[in-house]
């Protein structure tokens, strides 16, 4: 029993970081007053109001973009996320902070369930540039934008699946 609990140990202290849903969620969010560099997202195209959105900021590369968080919070890459109820009326605003001026790749998840995961069936996703979205993921140059020293607002619209393409509701 000692032995399996320090082997537990160990694997978890050579690990950098540990999986969870608050990972890159410290000096995310916009503050009051924020003044920048960061990214005001207007959300566009919800299907309803249930669940969660979830803002993630990604490096503007194709290697990094969507890689997975614990990946790049070890490797000490830029990798931010703010998560929110989905508000129950008026515009849907996200803030999400820049570690500096610069080209940053957005992702918007609407979290229908709730449940932290993506599930093809219900939940709809976009990002910045609102690219054309197919069965795999948008190369980041089509997902980024660039951030200056303020604020920089973007609009992000939310595409859902709809038989056999993911395009926005209504189209």
């Amino acid at each position: 029993m000692i032995a399996t609990l320090l082997a537990f140990g160990l694997a978890v202290a050579n690990r950098t970081v540990l999986p969870s849903p608050d990972l890159g969620k410290a000096n995310a969010a916009c503050r009051p007053g924020e003044t920048g560099p960061a990214f005001r997202v207007q959300v566009v195209g919800l299907h309803d109001r249930a669940g969660l959105l979830k803002l993630e900021l990604y490096p503007a590369n194709d290697q990094d973009f969507l890689a997975d968080d614990t990946v790049l919070i070890a490797a000490g890459k830029v990798f931010r996320r703010v998560e929110v109820r989905t508000p129950q009326n008026g515009p849907a605003v996200l803030c999400i902070r820049a570690p500096g001026p610069g080209r940053y790749a957005l992702s918007l998840l609407h979290d229908r369930d709730g449940n932290h995961r993506f599930n093809i069936s219900s939940d709809g996703v976009g990002f910045a540039g609102n690219p054309r979205l197919g069965w795999g993921k948008p190369k980041a140059a089509t997902a980024s934008t660039t951030v200056a020293q303020g604020i920089t607002v973007v609009r992000i619209v939310v595409n859902y699946r709809h038989g056999l393409s993911f395009r926005p509701d209504g189209q």
